[in-house]
């Protein structure tokens, strides 16, 4: 059975923190579902066309392996607003799934309420709020603590995205 992975995400998403991660899980044999409320078509902040495949709206947890949250302020400033999207991450964590966030995409973890006591990385604007969220902020190219794998930046995709494969190996 095909491995399946979901990338939720919204306008403004950072360009490489979602094309990177798009290619790579195909090229690793994954399916790959992209979930944008309303299904709706989005620009990234440089301008990269995201076409959904599915709406955050009734997404079920055993339908995938994988999460990936990419990065982008001005998106998780919207995405922060969903709260089927931060239902959903809550339970894909509770259901013990791999879910593996960059950047400003650690800001859903922590509004999903399931960074505490963890190790986490994410954009050093956001590390005293990772902090706040009582989760121990690492400054690294990646960050694993149980399944969840966090990265501070798009410069170190490779390293996020390798980190995040070994769980399929």
């Amino acid at each position: 059975m095909k491995k399946r992975a979901l990338i939720i995400t919204g306008k403004y998403v950072q360009d490489h923190e979602y094309i990177y991660p798009y290619y790579r899980l195909q090229e690793a044999g994954f399916k790959v579902d992209v979930a944008i409320k309303n299904k709706e078509i989005v620009l990234g902040v440089n301008g990269t066309k995201v076409v959904p495949t599915k709406d955050t709206t009734n997404l079920r947890v055993s339908d995938y392996d994988l999460l990936i949250i990419p990065g982008g302020a001005k998106c998780m400033e919207y995405l922060r607003q969903e709260k089927t999207v931060i239902d959903f991450i809550s339970k894909f964590a509770k259901a013990g799934k791999v879910i593996a966030a960059i950047c400003h995409g650690s800001q859903m973890l922590i509004s999903a309420k399931i960074v505490k006591g963890k190790k986490v990385s994410g954009y050093y604007s956001i590390r005293d709020d990772i902090e706040n969220a009582g989760a121990n902020y690492i400054d690294a190219p990646s960050v694993i603590d149980g399944k969840l794998v966090t990265s501070p930046h798009y410069k170190y995709l490779p390293q996020w995205m390798r980190d995040t494969l070994e769980f399929f190996k």
